[in-house]
């Protein structure tokens, strides 16, 4: 499976991912890469306790829109 993530760094230079589709999940790193990899565990985590509750995987819909500033 696929899931979108967002990263930005914090004020202190840790990077922190969040899974928008999977609400509340996010995690941290002190490189990109370690950010990354920490997500998805937490993305495997989250994906395991929804199983083990017999509860779907939110189905969130994209788009990408285009403003004019």
């Amino acid at each position: 499976m696929r899931f979108r993530v967002i990263i930005e760094v914090d004020e202190d230079g840790m990077f922190v991912v969040q899974c928008p589709s999977l609400p509340g999940c996010i995690s941290q790193g002190r490189t990109k890469e370690e950010a990354l990899k920490n997500i998805k565990d937490a993305i495997k985590g989250y994906l395991e306790s929804l199983k083990k509750h017999d509860e779907p995987i939110p189905d969130i819909e994209e788009e990408v829109v285009e403003v004019i500033a």
